[in-house]
């Protein structure tokens, strides 16, 4: 059965009801150029199958072999690698680091009623946290807390250097307003980084199937469409029209939202004059200021596809840098 990361774990259930036995491998801690990072997952099944990666390679046979010997023994361990430069190039790795990795045999260690309930939370985009002490192997699944680190899918150790926290969030998306150049050369690179896009344009002669697939489109006003579905806080808002009869509208409807990035396109000049318009009309100063313009990090990038790039830079970089 081929799967990809946002399924593993139900993937892992199903070997484990159909009495195959299942493993599950996380990175739970690293030092250094690590290839994957923390709360990344490996599954194992108890015929030696695989899926996802805690390594990009450097160490999945030997995590393999540990996880089929926690199967037999039916004992959780914590396995530590140093990743060698050599290897660490092999995975496009400037240089070497060190992993920390917990393995936990379903059923003889993780229970399965426990990984059911995280199957069904993340199978409908809600936000939890899998929290295991490592040393007592205590284990909860908690929903209303570590706000902050589920916003920045920020799985690690709590302070105590020994309660574990996964962070399963639901998936990231990014509502693009305007079907403009720039948002055909978004939409594929964001699909690879993890996000799920909707493009959102009335004009139907440039947001239809032809130009951007079988991802979501609205051809509703922008306002209206953010309305309908309102960003949360994992989502961007990016404003590529360039019009503000469209933009604007937009705009007002995307601060008043939890949105985590917003974005416009346009020079300096410009956003000046977009910041007048939304004091006009009643913001403050601190909600303007959620609005990066000129949108994207300054590469000086020219082409669509160099914009896209610096654009998804800085979304990326708001999601994961803001302490």
């Amino acid at each position: 059965m081929k799967s990809n990361f946002d399924d593993l774990l139900q993937v892992a259930f199903q070997w484990h009801e159909k009495g195959i036995g299942a493993v599950i491998a996380t990175v739970v801690e690293t030092w250094g150029s690590a290839p994957r990072r923390v709360g990344s997952q490996l599954i194992v099944s108890g015929d030696g199958h695989m899926e996802g990666s805690v390594s990009g390679g450097c160490v999945e046979g030997a995590v393999v072999l540990e996880a089929l010997e926690s199967l037999k023994d039916g004992k959780a361990r914590v396995l530590e690698y140093g990743v060698s430069d050599d290897d660490a190039f092999a995975v496009g790795l400037a240089c070497g680091g060190k992993m920390r990795v917990l393995v936990e045999p379903v059923g003889k260690q993780m229970p399965q009623k426990l990984l059911r309930e995280l199957v069904d939370a993340i199978a409908t985009h809600e936000s939890v946290i899998y929290e295991i002490n490592i040393k007592t192997l205590q284990r909860r699944l908690v929903y209303n807390d570590y706000e902050d680190r589920i916003r920045r899918d920020k799985s690690g150790f709590k302070e105590d250097k020994v309660t574990f926290l996964n962070v399963y969030s639901p998936k990231l998306k990014i509502d693009i307003v305007g079907a403009v150049h720039i948002a055909q050369a978004l939409v594929p690179i964001a699909e690879i980084a993890g996000f799920s896009p909707r493009v959102i344009d009335p004009r139907e002669s440039f947001a239809n199937r032809d130009r951007f697939g079988n991802i979501e489109i609205s051809n509703d006003l922008p306002d209206v469409a953010l309305t309908k579905t309102r960003p949360n806080y994992r989502t961007a808002v990016i404003l590529l029209t360039h019009d503000p009869k469209l933009d604007d509208p937009a705009l007002q409807i995307a601060l008043q939202s939890e949105a985590f990035y917003i974005g416009a396109l346009g020079s300096k000049k410009t956003h000046q004059q977009r910041k007048n318009r939304l004091k006009q009309a009643g913001f403050t100063e601190k909600e303007i200021d959620r609005v990066h313009g000129p949108i994207g990090l300054d590469i000086g990038a020219s082409s669509p596809e160099e914009i896209a790039i610096s654009i998804l830079s800085e979304v990326i970089a708001t999601l994961r840098l803001v302490k």
